[in-house]
């Protein structure tokens, strides 16, 4: 048996002499890579290639399974990772399809072996019928001994030793790019490697009339001199090493940066250096290329941040910060911290937004609104993009956050702009739409009555009736009186030429004249007025003509816009701080469209070509701007068929209001 082992190893490899795997059937052995090592004739002859030539080929070159899935692990759920060809292939019987001459189809018997010594081996055979056969050991035996599976065919290799003399370790040091010498204590250097000279561009006998520190750039050699001090001076004792970065001129001039490490045993001093000046250079550019970055971010406001899917941190680049209105030192950029200082409605559309992110894989841009740590409100942009791995799913997400609070501002403020000059524009129009019914209506008056009168039409001047026609002309002309001064008095408030003239008066008695002076058009008009003063002593200081003006206004509208049999209501109470002026009517009430801009010049609830009741429109607009030069407010709550109520809250003293309001002009 020991003679039988040792003609197998002396034939392992060598399919010719061994005769294992001579015959008429197809076999063939691969290695665990599935590069075919041995065949057999049969084998060579499907695949339209000598036995000696096939060797070295690969198995899915050569070959193709009719079932892959059956036939091979090919599914991975961690993903393409790297296998050896034996890890994914199944064994057993496996029908193929052979790319020779012609495509020929058969059934292979897949086996594996592992040597002893821990090499593994893929063998084929065809096998012959519909019914997979046992698996021939007599084969597989044969193949461990062509294989050299009982024992290494080779002796093993020899131990790594030292180099045998100082030639071969010179070959190694001569082929290195780091700069070497060998130095006396008082710095003459004595020996050098061939990349010191071409390094540095100087001869032996150049280098030898010079010192270590001769080659150091002039501004380095403190620094120098004080790193090589201890190692000179004996204070670390024999073996003692010291790491320390110089630049050193060439002889043409040029500077390197170097990192030199140097070693001192007894009397020498060994050297090694590095050369960094691309490195060097490529910090400094990517230092430059960072404060550039810096800089413009700053220029715009501008800031760039990562976020990692899971993590809890978010790094941010330094204009984030300078946004946020937070130090780096004191401040750890989380989730949870800067969803602290989000506005409570842009929390959840953020986090939403991320969310859709990842889930999406889309890019995504919004604005949202943060609160600084002294309460500042700021506007920012967030723009941001997924970064995906080889598998393509979201790992990150990156992107930029951009202060938009001067923009911001700057669009609301030509928006409101924009906003008003319509209105002025629409206004102006409901004025013209205005002024056209009402100033004709008594111009008409005033032209007809006067031609009768003129005319003689009733008979000579003293008829009565001319008593009737001289009263209308005295009311159109009241009336347009009345229109003309509220025009004037919109136009001087809008200026800012209106002057209050406070004093200080009784409340109670102004709204009670004020009533009085109302009580015929309410007895007209069949209408109910009554008054409910809390406090009869109450005192205002105030404008008495703008107060007045406001009362009027205001029972005015009310006995106008409520029906015959109606009544109205006026209330005055003292709160706090202020005095409070209530009038209420159980009139046609105001639709809740035109609550917000019943107030604004020439609105009025009804349209002009279907209103019934005559006015410009600016009744409510200037008692609400009179009520606000005095520091008051007004409100008004009304729905519509039940009534209104039009609440005037104002200071008891509106001296001071009035006295900052014409310092600031």
């Amino acid at each position: 048996m020991a003679a039988e082992n040792k003609s197998a190893k002396k034939t392992a490899g060598k399919p010719g002499k061994a005769g294992l795997l001579q015959g008429d059937e197809a076999r063939f052995v691969a290695d665990e890579e599935g590069r075919l090592i041995h065949a057999t004739g049969a084998f060579a002859a499907l695949i339209g290639q000598p036995a000696d030539t096939a060797q070295g080929r690969s198995l899915p070159d050569i070959l193709a399974f009719e079932d892959p899935d059956n036939a091979l692990q090919t599914r991975n759920m961690f993903g393409a990772a790297q296998r050896a060809y034996i890890d994914v292939l199944n064994e057993g019987v496996h029908k193929v399809r052979l790319f020779g001459p012609a495509e020929a189809r058969a059934q292979f018997q897949f086996d594996k072996i592992v040597t002893p010594d821990g090499r593994r081996f893929v063998v084929g055979s065809e096998v012959a019928g519909k019914n997979a056969p046992a698996q021939d050991m007599a084969f597989a035996e044969k193949i461990m001994e062509l294989v050299g599976a009982a024992e290494p065919a080779e002796p093993p290799a020899a131990k790594i030793t030292a180099a045998s003399d100082e030639g071969e370790l010179r070959h190694f040091l001569n082929m290195t790019n780091d700069l070497m010498a060998i130095s006396r204590r008082d710095g003459a250097i004595s020996r050098v490697n061939p990349a010191f000279n071409d390094t540095l561009g100087f001869t032996d006998d150049e280098l030898r009339a010079r010192s270590f520190i001769d080659l150091v750039l002039p501004e380095d050699r403190p620094h120098v001199r004080n790193c090589l001090r201890g190692l000179i001076r004996d204070e670390g004792g024999d073996g003692q090493i010291i790491d320390f970065e110089a630049r050193m001129v060439a002889k043409n001039g040029a500077v390197h940066c170097m990192e030199w490490r140097q070693k001192r045993v007894g009397r020498t001093v060994y050297t090694v250096g590095r050369d960094v000046t691309a490195v060097k250079e490529h910090e400094s550019a990517l230092r430059t290329q960072a404060r550039m970055l810096g800089e413009a971010q700053a220029i715009g406001h501008m800031g760039h941040w990562r976020w990692a899917v899971g993590a809890e941190d978010i790094v941010w680049s330094d204009e984030i910060y300078r946004i946020f209105g937070v130090d780096r030192k004191n401040f750890t950029p989380t989730l949870d911290h800067v969803n602290a200082m989000l506005h409570r409605r842009d929390v959840g559309r953020l986090m939403q937004a991320f969310q859709r992110a990842i889930i999406e894989q889309n890019n995504y841009e919004m604005d949202i609104r943060i609160l600084r740590p002294g309460g500042e409100v700021r506007y920012v942009r967030c723009e941001g993009k997924c970064e995906m791995d080889e598998e393509g799913e979201v790992i990150a997400l990156f992107g930029i956050m951009q202060d938009i609070t001067e923009r911001t501002l700057h669009e609301r403020q030509l928006k409101e702009a924009k906003d008003a000059a319509e209105r002025a524009y629409a206004a102006k129009s409901q004025f013209l739409a205005n002024m056209s019914h009402e100033l004709r209506t008594p111009l008409n008056a005033i032209i007809g009555f006067s031609e009768m009168m003129q005319r003689q039409l009733l008979g000579p001047i003293g008829t009565e009736k001319y008593l009737d026609y001289i009263t209308g002309i005295r009311e159109s002309g009241e009336h347009l009186l009345d229109l003309i001064s509220d025009i004037l008095d919109m136009s001087k408030i809008e200026a800012g030429k209106y002057e209050l003239d406070v004093e200080e008066l009784n409340a109670a008695k102004v709204i009670r004249l004020a009533v009085h002076m109302m009580e015929g058009r309410a007895q007209e008009a069949k209408i109910r007025v009554a008054i409910d003063i809390g406090n009869e002593d109450l005192q205002i200081v105030c404008d008495r003509r703008a107060f007045m003006q406001i009362l009027l206004n205001l029972l005015s509208n009310a006995i106008k816009f409520t029906d015959p049999g109606g009544d109205v209501r006026v209330e005055c109470a003292g709160r706090e701080d202020f005095m409070l002026v209530r009038v209420h009517d159980t009139g046609i009430g105001i639709p809740a469209n035109k609550l917000a801009c019943i107030t604004n010049p020439f609105e009025q609830a009804a349209s002009h070509y279907t209103r019934e009741h005559e006015g410009t429109g600016l009744g409510l607009a200037i008692t609400k701007d009179l009520v606000e030069l005095h520091g008051g407010s007004l409100h008004i709550d009304s729905t519509v068929g039940v009534g209104t109520c039009v609440t005037v809250k104002l200071p008891y003293n509106a001296y001071e209001f009035v006295k900052k309001r014409k310092g600031k002009k």
